[in-house]
């Protein structure tokens, strides 16, 4: 592949993952100002507890269904969680999210 100049490419599926909760796991991506995440969930998992946001968060769905808020998005699906909002994601079917925001404040800031 030709280098092109100042872009960072990563497979997603070769990032080193963490794990969020059991089923959960989650891949840092590059993302310079932002924050970019892909986290993966098996079949019939949720978040562990409510996400609370201070920023906007932005989540695309790649694959599977995502379940939020009473709601069923579908692969293709396309979020932005506005400041102040709360949700707690899951899935019946297994996921792919893309997730993207401001990184978080640390305690020095």
């Amino acid at each position: 592949m030709p280098e092109i100049p100042k872009l960072t490419h990563v497979a997603i599926d070769t990032v080193e993952t963490s794990d969020i909760a059991p089923g959960i796991v989650r891949r840092g991506l590059p993302g310079g100002a932002l924050a970019a995440r892909a986290f993966d969930f098996a079949p019939g998992t949720t978040w562990p507890e409510p996400d609370h946001h201070a920023t906007d968060e932005l989540i695309y769905v790649a694959e599977g269904e995502l379940l939020d808020n009473g709601q069923t998005f579908p692969a293709g699906s396309f979020l932005h969680y506005h400041p102040g909002s709360v949700h707690q994601p899951g899935t019946r079917t297994g996921t792919r999210i893309l997730v993207f925001s401001l990184p978080h404040p640390t305690p020095s800031d």
